[in-house]
């Protein structure tokens, strides 16, 4: 037969030396991978194709068939296609080698996955090194995983349901006092003993408590505006300062400087190594002051009112050098990060429900996040950027964020009326990492929960009740 060619259509506009042959497939293998195909000296050949290297693909993923000899037995093909596919697959993979044959599918899949996920970095229009810090290239982690039930519950009988009090503090030595009614009661998380450390009398009763730094002294603030100053490795009051016409409901420490907040509506400064009952008061406020926060630094207090306001104090000025009015609410729940120098949080009560957010250092409001219920304490972890908020009407849940986004970790829930109080497990301790938090309300009881990740050289099954489950009393 002769060899038939087809000139190009004008139509098209085809080059003459384009055309079509019709010649066996064995001449179009041979044309398109024998590297000794003879070319004419004054012919260029071009090609808009790219094919990668294939090297240590697996060709078995795109069901490319094995070649197969013929059936006669001498090793050739009948019609040609077992050498189309040899040929074919050493172009496109590379000679076979015999000791890669040993490996398994899962081993080279493996190894294939690895490959890729380095190389995403070097497709990067931008380069590994000059991606902005904005952009994360570790693998996405799995959402972690917070118990949704408490891992300890305490009784605490007679436990106040009053939104303006603060009865629950953890000293730096994992000791929790707790007021009830006209007693304070110690806890040792370590040994779980109880211990009884005052009784105020059937006339009065504790409105507030609060541990020094040094976690041996304790501050008391009764019903009638007194502060009284516990020593609690001896069970032996120190002192009884006045100052406050009504109950005093919150006390914050800053070394030895002890604030007082009052339903008197003011703030007294006491330096406990001064024989003056007070040394400075703070007024502002048109009702109750009911939250009282030192930053880390100690050189802000923030204080939040029934007024509605949250003010934010220095250690010199009798004036409030910071006001805040967007809540419409009291505000009690008032929390200053550890990771960040003048972030402020501060949440409002049943009429506002927003936990908003502060720069104290530049005077601006920074966010606002509705969380639909009474915000009655706020609290942030010293391990990572997350805090935990507690509620009141009407979901009397708790609620562990993440900032800044204000993404929900976990809403715990179990205490049947306002969750009124708050604390966090101390630093420093060997068996109780500060991922502990521990919360009560006027259902009487107190719940223990593991809301913030461990520091990694902590042991996760050594936390504080982690082995320890049931109810315990406390009296």
């Amino acid at each position: 037969m002769e060899e038939s060619t087809v000139t190009a259509d004008p139509q098209l506009n085809l080059p003459p030396s384009m055309h079509l042959d019709s010649s066996t497939p064995s001449r179009n293998i041979d044309r398109m991978i024998n590297s000794n195909h003879r070319r004419s000296p004054s012919t260029t050949i071009y090609s808009d194709r790219f094919i990668p290297s294939r090297t240590g693909s697996n060709f078995a993923l795109f069901d490319i068939p094995t070649a197969t000899p013929s059936s006669s037995g001498d090793g050739k093909d009948m019609d040609g296609s077992g050498t189309y596919e040899r040929l074919l697959r050493a172009a496109l993979f590379g000679p076979e080698n015999p000791q890669k044959k040993e490996f398994s599918v899962p081993d080279r899949i493996f190894r294939y996955k690895t490959e890729t996920k380095r190389s995403l970095h070097s497709l990067s229009p931008f380069g590994f090194h000059d991606v902005g810090p904005e952009v994360n290239h570790s693998p996405v982690k799995a959402p972690r995983k917070v118990p949704r039930s408490p891992h300890k519950v305490l009784d605490a009988p007679a436990l106040q349901d009053d939104f303006y009090l603060n009865l629950v503090d953890w000293s730096s030595h994992n000791v929790l006092a707790v007021g009830l009614t006209n007693c304070v009661y110690l806890w040792n998380a370590c040994s779980s003993k109880v211990t009884k450390l005052c009784d105020l009398g059937i006339d009065d009763s504790v409105c507030s408590v609060g541990w020094a730094q040094r976690g041996t002294h304790l501050a008391v603030g009764t019903n009638y505006g007194k502060v009284e100053i516990w020593d609690a490795s001896r069970c032996k009051r120190v002192r009884t300062m006045d100052g406050h016409r009504l109950r005093v409901g919150a006390l914050a420490w800053s070394a030895s400087l002890l604030s007082s907040g009052s339903r008197d509506k003011s703030i007294l400064q006491r330096d406990i190594r001064a024989q003056d009952d007070f040394v400075s008061k703070l007024s502002g406020h048109k009702s109750e002051v009911c939250g009282l926060k030192w930053s880390y630094d100690n050189r802000e207090l923030a204080s939040g009112g029934n007024d509605n306001r949250l003010f934010v104090w220095n250690q010199h000025s009798t004036q409030p050098m910071l006001k805040y009015c967007e809540h419409t609410a009291a505000v009690k729940a008032i929390a200053w990060s550890p990771h960040l120098h003048g972030l402020l949080a501060s949440g409002g009560g049943t009429a506002d429900r927003c936990i908003r957010f502060w720069n104290t250092t530049t005077n601006s409001h920074l966010s606002c996040m509705d969380t639909g219920s009474q915000v009655c304490n706020l609290v942030w972890s010293k391990n990572v950027n997350e805090l935990v908020s507690t509620h009141g009407y009407s979901q009397n849940q708790i609620i562990v964020w993440r900032y800044p986004t204000m993404s929900k970790l976990a809403t715990l829930t179990g205490h049947t009326y306002r969750v009124l109080y708050l604390a966090i497990s101390p630093d420093g301790q060997v068996l109780h990492s500060p991922n502990t938090i521990v919360t009560g309300a006027g259902d009487e009881t107190l719940r223990f929960w593991n809301v913030f990740p461990s520091p990694k050289s902590q042991n996760t099954d050594s936390e504080i009740g982690a082995s320890s489950f049931g109810r315990t009393i406390i009296r």
